[in-house]
């Protein structure tokens, strides 16, 4: 720590707040480099962190945490604020098995006011929060910092239309940087940018600064000449935040700590719900986020020093996989609609974006949304496809239920990260998506094993016109040969190996492991390929020809996959023994999945001793 003078004594914000304001800005210099240097070394979310050092620095000065109590929006942006409070010398430890967590965590630290792995739902807890600190009567303070793509999410707006309404002390902070993980969209997001933008707003402002700074009884009139412009100029437009009952201030720069030091106290004692936008730039103070912030959002392990992110000459990922045929369907059938809750990047549409622009459609941070917007394009005769990881599917499921399957709509949901998804832990794991669509009427789940069965489940789950869904994990795809696009036989599985006394049943990418294990113990294998319909003849084959019937998915074991096999089983009176494999009633923390799939006995080696141990129990 001999290259961080300030920082390396900080070990809690108490310790902070004991430096001179004219220190706070060598120390945001130092946190801005020390975040650098250990995510660079570690891999993890960087370019967001970057964006809120001045923020968090003045944040954690101006507010006496814990006992104020401040909320992170979905914690990408919260690095800076794991440092300041009492993590510096375990940040290598982030994201890794037994290390911090990737996200504020409520069991981690005291200063972690919320567990945060989702978008969008600080100024919800925020207000419940302040609530029943009002309740408690001992002077309180509740902050909560949300990005301006979180703020695009419904959930934010009703929790800051409640709050409007209830005249509690609560500050919400927006960090306008205008990027969620991709660039921002939507309506509001370009409200604010044309609103804050103005050339008179900016005029006043930057010319009242710059002119009567010496002079301070002017300078405080201008100060509220400008907040009347503000309204008068921009109404209703400025004012929407103060529609909803906040007292709006800003835009400001959030980089300046001095104005941020000056505003925050100034709030800390305003009465009523308050609103502070904030105009920061993600990824700032290192050149190559700056330019690049949605290839810097999370990075690998790399060289600080030549900036330049290292190139993957490994197997396409299951993401490129669906990628891939979104472009070569369209290419088919301008009837097709990809759709996407702001994860461009992530689902693999980028080229499908560029290519086939008035083919896509990315909602913002709005999965409820998404699956709506779906239904009525599948009854405006489009063919829509959904692209969406597992853990925010559980975001829209009303919306599934309602909205789809009750009306049995042709939508696709291709479910990207289901199963274990490794570093990003609880929050990110695609544990329950089986689970809670198995039990709705009308849909048709398919499990593939490789990156072709994944193609020709997509197609087939396209052209079937009814609700279909494709669940595939985070990850490299395995090198099958990829063959021409070709409807599934629905509720079909396939023999894989033809072995005695036991048959393992698998749904899934987890097929490897199973050949392997069968191998040593003599065992059939079945790639069931559907969840449902399942193929109930195989099962009672397998029923009548074996001993032990093993099933396994990388799904939790509750009315997932194993379960559908048992109810089958139980309806025709089979007695055979039933193995089920599959994700504990735990939820399953960080690692990489390596690590993660060992730990729950999933891998090899773990299937194999769980199968034996059966047997012979």
């Amino acid at each position: 720590m001999n290259n961080y003078p300030l920082l390396s004594l900080i070990n809690s914000p108490e310790d902070l707040r004991l430096l001179n304001k004219d220190q706070l800005p060598q120390l945001c210099q130092e946190l801005r480099s020390y975040l650098l240097e250990s995510v660079s070394q570690t891999s993890g979310h960087l370019a967001s962190g970057l964006g809120t050092v001045e923020l968090t620095v003045a944040l954690h000065y101006i507010f006496k945490t814990p006992f104020d109590q401040l909320i992170w929006d979905v914690g990408h942006q919260a690095y800076p604020h794991k440092i300041l409070t009492g993590r510096r010398d375990q940040m290598s430890t982030i994201r890794q098995k037994g290390g911090i967590h990737p996200f504020p965590w409520r069991e981690e630290s005291e200063f972690d006011v919320l567990s945060v792995g989702h978008s969008s739902t600080s100024i919800s807890a925020g207000l419940g929060i302040a609530v029943a600190a009002e309740r408690e009567n001992a002077g309180r303070k509740t902050v909560c910092v949300i990005g301006d793509g979180a703020i695009t999410a419904g959930m934010a707006f009703e929790a800051l239309n409640h709050a409007g309404s209830l005249h509690t002390d609560m500050l919400v902070i927006l960090n306008d940087n205008e990027m969620s993980i991709s660039e921002n969209v939507g309506a509001l997001n370009n409200h604010l940018a044309r609103i804050f933008s103005g050339s008179l707003y900016s005029t006043v402002r930057d010319g009242s600064k710059k002119i009567l700074d010496k002079v301070p009884t002017v300078k405080n009139f201008m100060k509220k000449t400008e907040e009347h412009m503000k309204g008068v100029i921009f109404s209703p437009e400025s004012t929407l935040f103060e529609e909803l009952g906040f007292n709006y201030i800003g835009p400001i720069d959030g980089h300046n700590i001095d104005e941020l030091i000056a505003t925050l106290s100034n709030m800390r004692d305003l009465k009523g719900p308050q609103f502070l936008h904030i105009k920061t730039k993600k990824g700032k103070g290192y050149e190559p986020a700056e330019k690049d912030p949605i290839g810097f959002h999370g990075v690998p392990k790399f060289d600080p020093i030549s900036g330049q992110l290292p190139k993957s000459n490994a197997k396409p990922t299951y993401s490129k996989i669906f990628g891939d045929w979104l472009c070569e369907m369209a290419e088919q059938d301008d009837k097709l609609v990809g759709i996407t809750p702001a994860m461009r990047e992530g689902s693999g549409m980028v080229e499908f974006s560029e290519r086939f622009p008035q083919q896509y459609f990315d909602v913002a941070i709005a999965e409820q949304h998404a699956v709506t917007f779906a239904a009525g394009l599948a009854i405006g005769g489009y063919k829509p496809v959904v692209a969406i990881y597992s853990t925010f599917l559980q975001r829209a499921y009303d919306q599934l239920i309602h909205d789809v399957a009750i009306q049995n709509l042709p939508v696709l949901f291709a479910i990207d990260r289901a199963g274990i998804v490794g570093a990003d832990g609880q929050t990110h794991q695609g544990a329950f998506d089986l689970s809670f669509m198995r039990c709705i009427p009308n849909m048709i789940i398919m499990t593939p094993s490789d990156e072709n069965e994944c193609r020709q489940m997509l197609y087939t789950g396209y052209k079937c016109g009814k609700p279909a869904a494709v669940r595939y994990p985070r990850g490299n795809a395995i090198g099958v040969e990829l063959t021409p696009l070709a409807e599934l036989e629905i509720g079909r599985s396939k023999m894989v190996r033809q072995g005695e006394k036991v048959a393992i049943l698998n749904f899934g990418t987890l097929l490897p492991a199973a050949l392997s294990v069968a191998e040593k113990l003599n065992a059939t294998v079945v790639d069931m390929r559907f969840v449902k319909p399942i193929d109930e003849a195989r099962i009672l084959e397998m029923a009548d020809t074996h001993d032990v019937i093993v099933t396994l998915e990388e799904n939790a074991i509750h009315g997932g996959a194993g379960s559908a096999v048992s109810e089958v089983l139980n309806s025709h009176g089979k007695t055979t023994a039933l193995l089920q494999l599959g994700l504990p009633d735990f939820f399953i923390p960080q690692g990489t999945q390596q690590e993660a799939l060992a730990e729950i006995q999933l891998d090899e080696k773990g299937i194999e001793e769980q199968i034996i141990a059966f047997i012979k129990g």
